[in-house]
């Protein structure tokens, strides 16, 4: 571990003022390297108050650690500084003979993309942005839900950390409120000769404690915490995969039902360049969307994008 990353655990854990000097006698170093070990912190985008007598406090933000996460976690974590897209670096670990499962972490995005190639706005910090590589290696029949599995994981692990009250929009998006506060993408990676899928890849993005929202995104994108979060983003990021691996598939899937934004309300989609309205009833084990037309038929959507006719789509 590198010393920046000492120093900024030796703050977390003291919450409070520690001198350079008891900095450099814990860890073995120089004044000169504590002081510029605080400039690499602050250019990770991290608040750190510096009192003459007192020493250093952080103030505001944290520091993504891939070495602490991976030992949790018992899977590779990659991270990349300048990532285009974590699932490009996720795409490239399989070229390169990554093993897998393995997590790709990013503290920014220079090219992130949505669902449908939109693309998909990420902070300098304050953000998750990840990739969890798996291969499933199943015929195309037993693929599993994965995206409203991970959903789940989301929600219950940001419940266990805070008491926040977010709810899931069908399919793929986590909200607090009426903001949007994560996306997932799932990408499956195919062979048409074997007809399994191989490999998937999904990738989470959260709003953790942004703000540096553009002005066209400001009232529809939101933040978990407008202050300084109650828990680091390595928690969270720890807590997110444990959930999706070691919780039971039955209990996400009903999570994700229970929480659902969309279930008991008036809804619209669009099919074919046709409009249809109705009510949104139920979401199956697979990850479908059953909705109760206006026409009385009930039709069963397992792709696209819905609008709540409540309030304005986000």
């Amino acid at each position: 571990m590198k010393t920046y990353q000492k120093i900024y655990l030796l703050l977390i854990e003291r919450q409070d003022y520690i001198s350079g000097e008891e900095i450099a006698q814990e860890l073995g170093v120089s004044r000169t390297s504590v002081w510029k070990a605080i400039r690499q912190l602050e250019m990770h985008g991290l608040t750190i108050e510096a009192a003459r007598n007192r020493g250093y406090k952080l103030v505001e933000g944290d520091l993504l650690l891939p070495d602490v996460i991976a030992k949790t976690l018992q899977i590779p974590v990659y991270i990349k500084a300048d990532s285009d897209s974590t699932q490009l670096d996720a795409k490239q670990g399989i070229e390169n003979g990554h093993p897998s499962p393995a997590l790709y972490l990013a503290p920014h995005q220079n090219k992130a993309k949505g669902r449908f190639g939109r693309p998909f706005y990420t902070s300098k910090s304050g953000g998750i942005y990840m990739s969890l590589r798996l291969s499933p290696n199943v015929p195309f029949l037993e693929f599993k839900p994965y995206t409203i599995l991970v959903a789940a994981a989301v929600v219950k692990a940001i419940q266990e950390l805070s008491n926040l009250d977010v709810q899931i929009k069908w399919v793929n998006d986590i909200y607090l409120g009426k903001k949007k506060v994560a996306g997932i993408l799932t990408e499956a990676i195919s062979s048409m000769e074997s007809q399994t899928i191989t490999d998937v890849i999904i990738g989470v993005g959260i709003n953790v404690h942004i703000d540096d929202f553009p002005k066209e995104l400001k009232e529809t994108a939101g933040n978990l915490f407008e202050d300084q979060p109650p828990f680091t983003r390595n928690q969270l990021i720890t807590a997110i995969w444990q959930a999706f691996f070691h919780t039971d598939e039955r209990e996400l899937i009903a999570l994700y039902k229970e929480k659902s934004l969309v279930v008991g309300q008036q809804v619209s989609f669009v099919e074919n360049n046709v409009t249809f309205k109705g009510t949104a009833i139920a979401v199956t084990d697979t990850g479908n969307l059953v909705i109760q037309l206006d026409n009385g038929k009930a039709k069963m959507i397992s792709s696209g994008e819905i609008s709540l006719s409540s309030w304005t789509d986000h």
